[in-house]
């Protein structure tokens, strides 16, 4: 799975001012990303704002980010949920041909116990027509799926090849990569942690800034991949101001800002999130400006 080691970018979903996608825009994200060298697209993620778009919309956005892909990166789809039967089921009805792999969160609201996130997963690995990256994302799930319980899944069933992990927890993702198999990966969620975990032997990232940032990022992941220590964080200092600024209002309000500097997309989000207020702003046009 050589094709998830690097940088994958979380896709935004843009909007008009109406509130209706921007498909126009997400045309153009998606090429800025291939031109500026990102390694691979996560879509419909949590920075998609899938949480709140429709089923019809949902589909336009595939078929859009398909279209303008046109087969020149792999593609990895966001599909999970707290509904353990109905994730299954939309495994079973979802075409999942254009894509690679699909992450899976873990359960959130629920609060399941390690054997429930594990029996969670393994419907889902006994049913996914494509291999699963399992993600850890604590901060939203309210549950941590413990280093025990991730390595189980990926000793017990071959389609289970990598984890997202954004627990922020170093250690634990050291712990990670140090009990899997060899050949499961161990990807950050959280982009400031990135490189020391990929330093430590993880497989890059799956990132936010990096869409914003593909260049910068996507280099200073290879660099710690080749294990060019002070090169990588040389790169990782140079953006680390604008990784706490896109995330100070919510995701993906901050990332959109940038995608606003640069001419990509519009700032507007949808309820309950709203659009990056003037002051982030500022600090967001003084870092690109500076940059």
């Amino acid at each position: 799975m050589n094709q998830f080691v690097g940088t994958g970018v979380a896709l935004v979903t843009p909007f008009k001012k109406d509130k209706s996608v921007d498909f126009d825009a997400l045309e153009r994200i998606v090429n800025y990303n291939i031109d500026k060298g990102v390694e691979y697209f996560v879509v419909l993620g949590t920075t998609g704002e899938s949480a709140v778009l429709t089923n019809e919309e949902k589909a336009k956005v595939i078929a859009c980010i398909t279209k303008a892909n046109n087969k020149r990166l792999p593609m990895v789809l966001g599909v999970g949920g707290n509904n353990t039967a109905d994730v299954v089921t939309q495994l079973k009805t979802i075409d999942l041909s254009d894509f690679e792999a699909v992450l899976s969160v873990s359960p959130y609201y629920n609060k399941p116990s390690q054997e429930g996130i594990y029996q969670h997963f393994k419907a889902i690995a006994q049913t996914s027509p494509k291999p699963i990256i399992l993600y850890n994302v604590p901060g939203r799930t309210a549950s941590n799926m413990l280093p025990e319980t991730i390595v189980r899944l990926a000793n017990d069933f071959k389609n289970v090849i990598a984890v997202k992990e954004a627990a922020g927890d170093l250690v634990q993702a050291m712990k990670i990569i140090q009990t899997a198999p060899k050949d499961f990966l161990v990807i950050s969620g959280d982009d400031m942690i990135a490189l020391p975990m990929t330093l430590s032997g993880g497989a890059g990232v799956v990132s936010v800034i990096g869409q914003g940032l593909p260049e910068e990022f996507s280099e200073m992941i290879r660099l710690g991949l080749k294990g060019e220590v002070k090169k990588a964080y040389g790169l990782h200092y140079k953006v680390a101001n604008s990784i706490d600024y896109i995330f100070e209002e919510g995701n993906p309000v901050g990332i959109k800002a940038v995608f606003h500097k640069l001419g990509l997309c519009r700032l507007d989000v949808r309820l309950p999130l709203i659009e990056a207020s003037e002051e982030l702003q500022h600090k967001i046009n003084c870092f690109m400006d500076n940059l």
